[in-house]
């Protein structure tokens, strides 16, 4: 059987061409009747437009470029590899493709930004892994064109952005930990400028203020990079303190599971000895030992929301519309616990010598 086409849709319709083309395209200067009757007869007769004819028709590209942030394993990591599946997910009921660039430094990743802002290749772009001050924000505002973040710079008033509360999160994540009777918590922060990770760390310090503990400097520790060997590195630094934490905050779950396997190493049990809470509800955590207790942000959610928001944008939406602050929440696994009585705390020591 023939595939129907745009000309014997028209027919059908007793339509023009044109008139049936920027109907399927969402053209403002049809009328409403007139693209639910087309949308409707395309259905029936199974009319499939052709993307190329489609993409000549609307003067766009259709496909959305993702900048990998250059720091980062590319998409071996857990957490971008969920967010890339949300925004295909989104793109793809849509009709758009996705694009994926890399680059190895921050110059190479501006150069790859304006190459493809000029290459008419995508319409719009996402960015993730965002700076207080990003370079990568200023220069998609100098060439005014449509893109979103993942993640917020300290000046996000004026363009389109999805970011977790992570201020929040480590906040409450850090009363819940006192108010389990810990009063070394610590917190493994992540490598960079990325805003959000000073954030979390801006979080933690007010939850101790908030909880009327002081905070020991000592207890801040960086990890090298987001790896489980990061984490692994970190924790045992703090393990090495003369006065260890009974508590652990990590700035992401991948670190996080880096830092049970160093408490693991010195003979101790996480949850029980010392307690750790990761960041991104990643579903690896739930095959930890024991399974991590964490902050869940919905990753593969905020891709399809994002998708949708630069579509918005791409549609000729205020990006000042599209800006978005989402909770995480604290999901208890096994990891996290009251601190050891006093009478206890002998028994960790010894335990931590072997």
């Amino acid at each position: 059987m023939k595939k129907p086409s745009l000309k014997s849709l028209s027919e059908t319709l007793q339509l023009s061409e044109g008139t049936v083309s920027r109907a399927l395209n969402n053209y403002p200067d049809i009328s409403p009747s007139t693209r639910k009757r087309v949308k409707q007869a395309a259905e029936l007769l199974g009319y499939r437009p052709n993307s190329n004819a489609r993409r000549l028709a609307t003067g766009k590209a259709e496909c959305v470029g993702y900048i990998l942030p250059w720091r980062a394993a590319h998409i071996s990591e857990p957490l971008l590899a969920e967010l890339l599946d949300g925004l295909s997910t989104a793109l793809g009921a849509r009709q758009w493709d996705l694009l994926l660039a890399s680059a190895d430094s921050p110059e190479e990743e501006l150069a790859t930004i304006s190459k493809l802002a000029n290459s008419n290749r995508v319409s719009g772009i996402v960015l993730s892994r965002t700076e207080k001050n990003d370079r990568r924000v200023a220069l998609l505002k100098k060439l005014d064109f449509p893109f979103v973040t993942h993640g917020r710079t300290e000046d996000c008033a004026d363009f389109a952005w999805l970011d977790i509360d992570s201020e929040k999160a480590f906040r409450d994540a850090t009363l819940h930990l006192a108010s389990l009777g810990h009063r070394r918590i610590a917190h493994i922060r992540g490598p960079g400028d990325i805003y959000s990770f000073a954030l979390r760390q801006k979080g933690y310090q007010d939850g101790l203020e908030q909880a009327g503990l002081a905070l020991d400097p000592v207890l801040v520790t960086t990890s090298p990079d987001l790896s489980h060997k990061g984490g692994q590195q970190a924790m045992r630094l703090l393990l090495a303190l003369a006065q260890p934490p009974t508590a652990v905050l990590c700035v992401s779950d991948m670190v996080a599971i880096g830092a049970l396997q160093a408490i693991h190493e010195a003979g101790l049990t996480p949850g029980r000895d010392i307690s750790v809470i990761g960041y991104d509800g990643l579903p690896f955590g739930e095959l930890a030992h024991p399974p991590l207790s964490t902050l869940d942000q919905p990753v593969k959610e905020a891709g399809q929301k994002i998708a949708e928001m630069l579509l918005a944008v791409i549609d000729g939406d205020d990006p000042k519309n599209q800006q978005f602050l989402w909770e995480a929440r604290l999901n208890r696994r096994a990891t996290d616990g009251p601190r050891l009585p006093a009478e206890e705390k002998q028994s960790l020591e010894t335990k931590g010598e072997k």
